[in-house]
């Protein structure tokens, strides 16, 4: 599959999902999953964890974790158990008050899929969500001003009956913030797809009213019926972070100046 669904005639684009990850390449790509696997990594890293993606959430995922000297987060509904009380979970509030580990895996079947099949197709890889969109715009403008390109891709979620992707209106706003402020760093967008666009424009529209829709989407309506509304604010919080996680052979640690010092 190639023009015009590749988007190549755009330095900065914008698709979603693993199949758009595979399709839309870029010099550098930014994955968004605001509920909640990018807001997790950026909340991690940035209390000092280095944060190992993974795909599934099964016995593969501890004993990766295993192999790798680190601790495997629980899920949320497990973390309230009696006995896994303070071990660190995929929920974002946890990970910004609970204990921090040096090592961390993270699963997850949307972000970590779309993260691996970035990195190994050659892109410099990030994380991106709304707490730190400002950050991986400043971190992205210098590239792009020199000339690289640049994929945002929204991880969306999955349809329980067939599998299929679900287009979530939280990542496309994270997508969108990202955007925003790569557009305020660089002040031109003549070279940028119309997705990444009207990406930036629906983001643009929603903000000044950003926390309402994301607790009012079906993501976080989602999480707050499961009693885990916190960690909906938690993602909501707009700039929070200056950590931008890029993705490393170590895992996700937090960028250098430039996306070059990656390592």
């Amino acid at each position: 599959m190639s023009a015009p669904f590749d988007q190549a005639h755009a330095a900065v684009r914008l698709e979603w999902g693993p199949v758009g990850a595979a399709v839309v390449r870029a010099d550098l790509a930014v994955v968004v999953d605001v509920l909640s696997f990018t807001t997790a990594v950026t909340v991690a890293v940035g209390r000092g964890s280095t944060v190992l993606p993974f795909a599934w959430r099964d016995e593969r995922a501890a004993a990766y974790a295993a192999a790798h000297d680190a601790v495997l987060a629980v899920g949320r509904l497990e973390a309230r158990r009696a006995g896994a009380v303070g071990a660190p979970s995929l929920s974002p509030a946890g990970l910004l008050t609970g204990p921090v580990v040096p090592r961390l895996v993270l699963p997850s079947p949307n972000g970590s899929t779309i993260s691996a099949l970035l990195r190994d197709a050659g892109a410099h890889v990030a994380a991106g969500c709304l707490r730190n969109a400002s950050a991986v715009g400043r971190w992205l403008a210098p590239s792009v001003a020199a000339g690289s390109s640049v994929v945002v891709l929204a991880a969306g979620e999955r349809w329980g009956t067939d599998g299929s992707l679900r287009p979530a209106l939280e990542d496309q706003l994270g997508a969108g913030a990202v955007l925003a402020a790569l557009r305020d760093e660089t002040a031109s967008t003549s070279t940028w797809s119309a997705e990444a666009q009207s990406a930036t424009e629906l983001f643009d529209a929603v903000r000044p009213r950003l926390r309402e829709r994301l607790r009012a989407c079906v993501g976080g309506r989602e999480l707050a019926a499961a009693g885990f509304g916190e960690d909906v604010d938690v993602a909501a919080d707009l700039d929070a972070s200056e950590v931008v996680p890029v993705l490393t052979e170590r895992g996700f640690v937090a960028a250098g100046a430039t996306p070059m010092e990656r390592r």
